[in-house]
């Protein structure tokens, strides 16, 4: 779950990109991903504003399941049509394994959500997976589209703010697969007590039931 290296991988993402991370988007789809972001980029474009003047779109489903793949694609849709889209990926948010519920939700919104519905930047201090703690602090610009990846992104709390919602999905075995092919071997554990954790809450949430397009495994529209 260690957050990716984004540099040069969207047209504007807030990542802080820390040396030494591995890389998600190595192990990550591409297959159909392109196709996928023009459709949604189409999508998000015909609706209007919700949260202030950003439209923000939720790009949620279990790890390992093509999020941060589909996220930079459909930014880069967006900025090569002159749209400025930030992304904002939640594994830099979460408080470690355990930070799927807990404060990350009214942090994001203190942080970055409620400052962009008053047109001010947003700025939220990013955890640091290596030394298990908060360390610097990454600033968000206001965008016109705010592209928001991760697990838990969809959740009930977005709905009245999203003007588009995704759920990413692929196989357990694919995800858990990916998952440890960036992370390592010796975080098998952490991995699967995530995947319990993240199953109860997509059930409670109903986050894929809820969504406005669904993704496949390798990029390509599911519904």
């Amino acid at each position: 779950m260690t957050p990716r290296d984004d540099r040069g991988v969207t047209g504007l993402s807030v990542s802080s990109g820390e040396p030494g991370r591995p890389s998600a988007t190595s192990h990550a789809p591409v297959d159909g991903s392109e196709g996928a972001a023009d459709v949604l980029a189409d999508r998000v474009l015909a609706t209007r504003p919700r949260l202030g003047p950003v439209r923000l779109v939720c790009v949620d489903g279990p790890a390992g399941s093509g999020k941060s793949t589909l996220a930079a694609r459909l930014a880069d849709r967006l900025a090569a049509g002159g749209t400025q889209a930030v992304v904002v990926h939640l594994d830099d948010l979460y408080a470690g394994w355990s930070g799927l519920e807990g404060d990350l939700w009214p942090r994001l919104s203190a942080q970055v959500l409620e400052p962009l519905r008053r047109q001010l930047p947003g700025r939220y201090q990013r955890y640091d997976w290596v030394a298990g703690e908060f360390a610097d602090w990454v600033d968000v610009p206001v965008p016109q589209v705010l592209v928001l990846e991760g697990c838990g992104a969809a959740r009930r709390e977005a709905a009245a703010d999203a003007a588009l919602t995704v759920w990413v999905e692929a196989p357990a075995g694919l995800r858990l697969e990916r998952g440890l092919a960036r992370d390592g071997a010796d975080m098998r554990t952490h991995w699967l007590t995530w995947m319990e954790t993240e199953a109860a809450h997509f059930a409670r949430e109903r986050t894929r039931e809820r969504a406005d397009a669904r993704i496949d495994a390798y990029g390509k529209m599911a519904g």
